[in-house]
């Protein structure tokens, strides 16, 4: 019986991300915000008769459950943080979230577009200024909800033209999902509301009220974009695939040396940020495991590394192993 304490070989699967409680803060604070607009927006359509006013209170009420999705994600994630159910803990829960919230926008972009088509063929009546109004006021929460959502990813990129694999691939598997999910949300009802207040001042001014339901469609389509791109990024995350090719690269320059070599990679993302590695390794001299780990250490955003050493001559009869290093062509 091994009688010391294995806390010195023990650690913890917190893989949440770096900004984890301050958006949650901040998606908490957008969440009330939107359920607001979205009341004063459904009213006001239904009273003045205005499409694109009347869809942008309803997309918001979808926006504003998806919101809430994202901030019950983020405590969820949170408390559960430490749970031994969760075998690599719930660094990935926003990635669901996110998901599920790209599904929501998806639906929205739909319904959008095909009342506004309906609205096209059937004109109705609208009171313009009080609808612009209320637009406005829809626009200028939008506003100050991107701005509570604002983050450095959707803003900024990567470069990832570097000869040095050893810099260069934070790219996006840093991104937080559930935030950039929220964000979208956000960005959507903006749109949505621009248009409103163009299809509205069109048909004041100019009579065209063709040109609230044709923003409505507009509005719709763009939505739609930023659907696929969120179901595409996060659908990646959930079946674990490689976050990043210059994490990977980075791996194999670092262990493939001295005739060593890997026989089996994977790689993938355990929540904003990290990264988990499971590497299988073939070779003449085997080293002991620990320091093949220690030759990770420094890679940014590789929070969880296991190694397996395997001897190059080790499923072979002594009689029958090769004189000298010959590994190489055995692989």
């Amino acid at each position: 019986m091994h009688s010391h304490s294995l806390d010195s070989w023990r650690h913890d699967h917190v893989f949440l991300g770096a900004g984890h409680d301050r958006n949650e803060r901040r998606t908490r604070w957008v969440v009330l915000l939107t359920a607001a607009m979205m009341v004063a927006e459904i009213a006001g359509g239904l009273a003045f008769g205005s499409m694109a006013l009347l869809a942008d209170g309803l997309h918001m009420a979808t926006h504003a459950g998806a919101l809430g999705v994202a901030a019950l994600a983020y405590r969820y994630a949170r408390r559960h943080a430490r749970d031994p159910r969760f075998a690599f803990g719930t660094g990935k829960l926003g990635d669901l979230a996110g998901f599920a919230s790209a599904l929501v926008l998806a639906v929205v972009s739909v319904g959008i577009g095909w009342e506004s088509v309906v609205r096209l063929l059937n004109p109705v009546a609208i009171a313009y200024d009080q609808a612009i109004a209320i637009a406005v006021i829809g626009l200028g929460v939008n506003i100050a909800s991107a701005w509570l959502l604002r983050d450095e990813d959707h803003h900024h990129g990567h470069d990832h033209g570097g000869h040095d694999h050893d810099h260069g691939h934070h790219g996006h598997h840093d991104r937080d999902h559930n935030l950039r999910a929220a964000y979208f949300h956000v960005l959507a009802d903006a749109v949505t509301s621009v248009g409103a207040i163009l299809g509205l001042l069109a048909g004041r001014f100019y009579g065209w009220a063709w040109m609230d339901a044709l923003m409505g469609i507009v509005g719709g389509v763009m939505i739609a974009r930023w659907s696929w791109g969120l179901l595409r990024d996060s659908g990646s995350v959930l079946l674990d695939a490689v976050p990043d090719p210059g994490l990977a690269a980075a791996i194999r320059d670092r262990l493939e040396t001295d005739g060593d070599r890997i026989a089996d990679l994977h790689l993938w993302r355990l929540g904003p940020g990290h990264a988990a590695a499971i590497v299988a390794l073939v070779s003449d001299r085997p080293l002991p495991p620990a320091q093949y780990k220690a030759r990770l250490g420094g890679l940014p955003g590789l929070s969880h590394v296991t190694v397996e050493v395997n001897d190059c001559f080790s499923r072979l009869a002594p009689s029958r192993r090769p004189r000298g290093p010959r590994c190489l062509h055995r692989l």
